[in-house]
This record gives C-alpha cells, sequence and structure tokens, in this order.
C-alpha cells in the first residue's frame, strides 16, 4: 500500500505555470505506474499524465507540449510541471498510483489505478 499526498495546486492567470506535487508514504521499488488524473466540475475523470518505474512517460493529447510529468525517487516525489495554462485546465488534479499494473510504459493510463490522493485545484482565469 501506498498514501499519496498532493499540493501546488491554486490559481493563475491564462498563460501562467503550476507545479504539483505528489508526496508517496514510501518508497516505490516494485513494477507500478503513477499518473496525474483531472476533473472538471460536471466532467469525467480523465488522465492527464504518467510515468512507469522504468521512467517512461505519457501525456494526454490536450497537455502535450505543456505539462510534463517527472519524479524525484529520492524523495518519493512524483511532479506535474504545467505550463501555458489555460481556462480549460481547471479542475481537480489527482495523482494516482498502481503496482503490478497489466499495461506499462505509454498505455500506463490504461491501467485501474489503486491508490488515489485527496486531490488539489488547479483555476486557471481568462
Amino acid at each position: 500500500q501506498v498514501q499519496l499526498v498532493e499540493s501546488g495546486g491554486g490559481s493563475v492567470q491564462s498563460g501562467g505555470s503550476l507545479r504539483l506535487s505528489c508526496a508517496a508514504s514510501r518508497e516505490m521499488t516494485t513494477r507500478h505506474c503513477m499518473g496525474w488524473f483531472r476533473q472538471a466540475p460536471g466532467k469525467e475523470r480523465e488522465g492527464v499524465a504518467s510515468i512507469d518505474h522504468l521512467g517512461e512517460t505519457s501525456y494526454a493529447d490536450s497537455v502535450k507540449g505543456r505539462f510534463t510529468i517527472s519524479r524525484d525517487n529520492g524523495k518519493n516525489t512524483l511532479y506535474l510541471q504545467m505550463n501555458s495554462l489555460q481556462p480549460e485546465d481547471t479542475a481537480m488534479y489527482y495523482c494516482a498510483a498502481v503496482f503490478a499494473p497489466r499495461y506499462g510504459g505509454g498505455l500506463c493510463l490504461q491501467n485501474e489505478f489503486y491508490y488515489w490522493g485527496q486531490g488539489t485545484q488547479v483555476t486557471v482565469s481568462s
């Protein structure tokens, strides 16, 4: 098991940047995927970006070139750098993890994620 705690959300103007962090309660040593998801009011949750235990990343088309997922294994922390933010990026952002995933690498977001953080709100104004 692992507990995940997100931070770094806030309110920014269009074109601004934010960096989200997700602190894991333990070292992620086994095969796994970690991801960032978001959910806006009235919309379904969507996968934003993922990274597997080998460091392979994947992104939703809507954020490619603007968002970057990364990790600091020494700090057991996952990051999401978000640049060129737009009002449509406004949502609650969640960090999630799954161990021994069925799909790895660029298909990480297709897994069912079992461990979730409490979320951090991102609001982008025009």
